[in-house]
């Protein structure tokens, strides 16, 4: 009990005496709690522990949110997909968060290889250089190993010594200032705090097991194996472990240094294309997409192939979705606002009493505007949010899959626009989707047959055994934002607010014999 008060009064401090708070309050008014909270804990010796004079806000809000620590700036980043929690504003200024923090020591990651793969697997690896990358969480080697008589250059990842007990321990004491807050303030209930901080949890604690994201890159590189100009490096699961992630070591180029490129001799419009078509393929055609495809993780080798790293957030699509998502996009490339109403019918998507015409004509408000932007302005992702917005008068469900491929394309398409500022991304996506929608043949008829055997699965949905597969319930959790109530998971969300009860009242007692030794005493 003391440790946890210990933990919890730690944070308190941190949290209080960073300008976050500060810069919050600008842009998204607190509760009353949680200011006199901040009062109570930002009692500081000295001003200006920040040097953030001259930072934008944004600049500042980061760089308060990076000097917290891991599990600062693991709730920033996931905050940063919940705008409807936080406001849109202060989402988009966490999305800025950066993850980048001091390399732990080479010793300790020698130490971590040496337990997690054995002594005998830990001789094969060669020259194990410093750390040349380093994260919250893991930080990445350089080396090398002997296959069958081949000396490969490979990339280990390596986590953090004891990142997931400390970060638990910290992420355990913000559910109880969660508790706490939405006891004291009802005010706050609706932001499901408590709820938050476990998923961030859930979320976080799947990110730690690096056999998860080994397991999404060798799905996506059997998938993506015949797309040429395309990517992934090979996974050495013999040099692989919970805490140890081992691949092809890459040589390429940053894509965001388009002046290496271009001097190098490749040509960055084409690349602007591919990088979009390949994100549609893939979600479209295979249903599993990268779903953090920021510069960072985006090389491109000598021979002007792209190459994806860090596969820790990926998306997945059902073949419903996949259809809606194609039939969709072509249907506002092709203006065809009617056929696109309908999909939404045939779908399921909205009601089906639903009048065609009017829901046609709410579509083309949205499609007109955008035809008649420049071409540098147009953009799909933005398209999908004003869909999902506008069909919701019309009672369209959330759809938790599309919301991050939405989110994913967004910022696909920046990329793009950064190498070629004129990507005309309706000419770019249309051939992907033509061809994809050719091969299905007829999509509306495929769809309803899908509807129909969706339906027989669902009848018989209680007979089957409940098989929980964490990695796309992980995925679902960081959509959705939701615990469906049939989890096991939601079952460990209520043990959880149990205990923050029990120890809510074992601390009252506490405080209260406290009191009552102190009045004998004294």
């Amino acid at each position: 009990m003391i440790k946890k008060f210990y933990i919890l009064f730690k944070i308190a401090r941190k949290l209080a005496l960073s300008d976050a708070i500060k810069i919050i309050s600008k842009i998204h008014k607190p509760p009353l709690i949680i200011k006199i909270l901040v009062s109570i804990f930002s009692i500081k010796l000295s001003q200006d522990d920040y040097n953030l004079k001259n930072l934008s806000d944004e600049e500042k809000l980061c760089k308060s949110i990076e000097g917290m620590g891991t599990t600062f700036i693991k709730l920033g980043q996931f905050l940063a997909t919940r705008p409807d929690i936080i406001s849109e504003k202060l989402s988009k200024q966490l999305e800025k968060l950066q993850d980048r923090v001091p390399p732990f020591s080479s010793i300790d990651a020698k130490n971590i290889l040496k337990d997690e793969l054995g002594d005998d697997m830990y001789k094969l690896i060669l020259n194990l250089s410093e750390p040349i990358a380093a994260a919250s969480i893991a930080q990445v080697h350089k080396a090398q190993i002997n296959e069958n008589g081949t000396i490969k250059d490979i990339a280990i990842k390596i986590l953090r010594p004891d990142i997931k007990k400390k970060f638990n321990e910290e992420i355990d004491a913000l559910m109880l200032l969660a508790y706490i807050i939405q006891s004291i303030s009802s005010k706050t209930k609706r932001l499901r705090l408590m709820e938050v901080v476990f998923l961030l949890k859930e979320i976080t604690n799947h990110e730690m097991d690096l056999r998860f994201e080994a397991a999404a890159a060798n799905e996506f590189a059997e998938n993506t194996k015949n797309d040429v100009g395309f990517y992934v490096p090979k996974i050495y699961w013999n040099f692989t472990s919970e805490k140890v992630l081992t691949l092809d070591w890459i040589e390429g180029f940053s894509i965001r240094e388009k002046n290496i490129l271009i001097e190098k001799g490749i040509n960055v419009k084409n690349i602007a294309t591919d990088i979009i078509q390949h994100f549609l393929r893939h979600a479209v055609r295979d249903g599993f997409f990268h779903a953090d495809m920021h510069q960072g993780n985006l090389l491109i080798d000598s021979s002007g192939q792209i190459i994806t790293i860090d596969f820790g957030i990926m998306g997945r699509l059902d073949k419903l979705n996949r259809k809606f998502l194609a039939e969709i996009l072509y249907g506002f490339v092709m203006r065809d606002y009617k056929n696109v109403a309908n999909i939404h019918i045939v779908a399921g998507l909205v009601p089906k009493d639903v009048n065609v015409d009017e829901l046609a004509q709410a579509l083309r408000a949205i499609g007109e505007p955008i035809f008649g932007q420049s071409v540098k302005d147009i953009s799909g992702g933005k398209l999908l949010k004003q869909l999902f917005d506008i069909t919701e008068k019309f009672n369209m469900q959330t759809q938790p899959q599309l919301l991050l491929l939405q989110k994913t394309m967004v910022v696909v398409e920046g990329v793009a626009r950064k190498l070629n500022p004129d990507t005309n991304i309706w000419e770019t996506s249309k051939p992907v989707l033509e061809k994809w929608l050719k091969e299905t043949k007829d999509p509306i008829s495929n769809l309803t047959e899908t509807l129909k055997d969706s339906t027989e699965v669902l009848k018989r949905l209680p007979e089957l055994p409940q098989i929980m597969d964490k990695a796309n319930q992980a995925l679902t959790f960081l959509a959705s934002g939701q615990i469906p109530q049939n989890s096991n998971s939601y079952s460990a969300l209520k043990d959880k607010e149990m205990e923050m009860k029990s120890f809510r009242n074992q601390s009252i007692i506490g405080l209260l014999l406290l009191v009552f030794f102190g009045y004998l005493v004294f």
